[in-house]
């Protein structure tokens, strides 16, 4: 189950999108404003595989999405990444409901839906913000923090914990395990190969001993729902509960852990947006929309084409690849009114379009209402108890084509008497 690495090439001058060091640069912005100008269905060839179109346009990307019939995710044809999952040796536990298609995704996303229904996530925003508190409580009295560590992934994985019926203190081992199941080009996760399999193979023997005393001793949380549930009539079989489980590892740690940091990066680089908040923290929920919307956590996600068809009159030949880059949806000046001004108010007015953030159609993002609950409260208790909190030096980025990320991020701050 050992994902590749990605293998940049040269293209005579155009931009390899499948590179992860685009994506360390920052500049990947640019790059996408001239594809949607200019080549808004770009062919990227690969160096290790067949190629894929890049999708860059919002309408574009919103309408493949919602077409699973013609542009599939499921892991028979290539999976929701780049790389072909069907290809990779010993990926028979990663047929999670991500790469599947109707009607089978249905099936086993109604299986956690439960865990995620309003009324629960409403009930979780108390428990939220205590571990918000006690997070914030904890930095350090110097004013100046680490705050990645600190915070942004800290939190996340609390709450995941909490979901999983399992000890916090576990929460060390699923943030490791994430981190690698992610890092497949950054050299600072990727240690060894060696390492890459070790920690799959943890995970999925934790992933099993949870199954278990489950399967003896059901509870309110996901893994009993997962273990319990039976999507068609018939229970779930292991390999994808094991793939599912790593799906819910990763779903749940990165996409909030990221959104958190970006949009604290976001409000330091944009200080008026900043004390827009400050003078009236209702617009918080709308600044967590616009976080999401300038971070996109997630850069991208890939379909393949089951049938010829076109796209703004590009042919797309049955079995291409099919790379749908919201980085670049997020940015389209088609779908968004000044696209580039970070703007916390911008989702208090009528008719903006959703963001992409959390993705599009039948695998639009289960954990959103979650993730958007957990951003609501920290940057309500962080602006209220460090207001002039700011990111106090240079970033470091995680090396990836698929998770917008930030690895290290030093904050400074007044800290309370």
């Amino acid at each position: 189950m050992l994902r590749p690495k990605a293998q940049a090439i040269d293209l005579g001058g155009k931009p390899d999108l499948k590179d992860p060091d685009l994506y360390m640069r920052d500049d990947h912005h640019e790059v996408f404003r001239k594809l949607r100008a200019q080549e808004p269905v770009y062919w990227n060839p690969e160096a290790d595989a067949s190629g894929f179109w890049g999708i860059t346009r919002y309408a574009d990307i919103e309408a493949i999405s919602k077409n699973p019939k013609l542009f599939s995710s499921a892991k028979a044809n290539g999976g929701h990444r780049i790389f072909n999952e069907n290809d990779i040796d010993g990926n028979e536990t990663d047929a999670s409901m991500i790469s599947m298609d109707p009607p089978e995704h249905a099936g086993y996303r109604r299986m956690v839906t439960p865990g995620f229904v309003p009324k629960r996530i409403t009930g979780m925003e108390d428990r939220i913000r205590e571990r918000v508190t006690r997070l914030l409580d904890n930095l350090p009295k110097t004013g100046e923090a680490e705050f990645i560590s600190a915070v942004a992934a800290a939190l996340p994985i609390e709450v995941l914990a909490e979901l999983f019926g399992v000890p916090q203190s576990d929460g060390a081992k699923l943030f490791e395990w994430s981190n690698a199941t992610v890092g497949e080009d950054d050299p600072e996760l990727r240690v060894s190969d060696e390492y890459m399999r070790q920690c799959v193979l943890e995970m999925a023997g934790y992933a099993a001993g949870l199954w278990q005393q489950r399967l003896e001793k059901p509870g309110e949380d996901l893994i009993s729902m997962l273990a319990h549930s039976k999507p068609g009539g018939e229970a779930m079989n292991f390999p994808t509960y094991i793939g599912t489980f790593i799906l819910l590892v990763v779903a749940g740690n990165e996409t909030t852990r990221n959104s958190i940091s970006g949009g604290l990066l976001a409000l330091s680089q944009n200080p008026q947006e900043r004390q827009k908040l400050l003078d009236d923290p209702s617009l918080i929920p709308s600044a967590v929309q616009e976080i999401v919307r300038w971070v996109s956590p997630v850069l991208h996600m890939r379909r393949t084409a089951t049938a010829d068809t076109e796209i703004r009159g590009q042919r797309i030949r049955k079995g291409d690849k099919v790379v749908m880059w919201y980085a670049s949806a997020n940015r389209d000046e088609e779908a968004f009114d000044d696209p580039y001004r970070f703007d916390v108010t911008r989702y208090t007015k009528p008719d903006v379009p959703m963001q992409l953030g959390f993705g599009a159609g039948q695998h639009f993002c289960l954990g959103s209402r979650l993730a958007e609950l957990q951003l609501k409260v920290l940057f309500e208790e962080l602006l209220k108890r460090f207001p002039d909190i700011h990111v106090s030096g240079p970033v470091r980025r995680l090396r990836s084509n698929f998770i917008s990320g930030i690895k290290e991020m030093p904050v400074r701050y007044t800290p309370e008497r």
